[in-house]
């Protein structure tokens, strides 16, 4: 396969999962205070997604791609609020375990690398486009 397409498709994976983070950490910080439905049910529970490498024979390249969607199995923070619905029979209630300065930290992260990779094919597409010129000019 031609490497300037090659490029494309794995700058393209490499976008894809930076994107389905992107929606995880949304998730994790939109839920930051999400309570159980009852008293002294669990809260929301923080999510975590983790990567892996694919080989893509056909392209002869390794592709990014989410290996697992999974939750955080740490403790919940709990605070003493007896007027909650949410609080147990000694006036605690459970709230996520998403910290909420991680979440950004993970935000920002993926952002940055969402950003190189479109431009890895900005660059890939600019290259493409010199090699049309010049096949042109001849």
């Amino acid at each position: 396969m031609d490497p300037l397409v090659a490029s494309l498709k794995i700058s393209s994976s490499g976008l894809r999962v930076q994107s389905q983070r992107m929606r995880i950490v949304s998730e994790n910080l939109a839920n930051v205070q999400s309570t159980g439905d009852t008293p002294g049910a669990n809260p929301y529970q923080r999510k975590t997604i983790t990567f892996k490498s694919e080989v893509d024979r056909a392209l002869g390249a390794n592709l990014v791609a989410v290996k697992n969607i999974g939750s955080d199995k740490g403790d919940y923070r709990v605070e003493f609020d007896p007027s909650h619905p949410a609080a147990d029979e000694n006036g605690n209630v459970k709230y996520p375990n998403v910290n909420t300065l991680i979440e950004l930290a993970d935000m920002r992260e993926a952002s940055r690398s969402y950003e190189a990779g479109l431009q890895m094919m900005v660059k890939s597409r600019e290259m493409i486009t010199r090699t049309i010129d010049l096949l042109r000019s001849r």
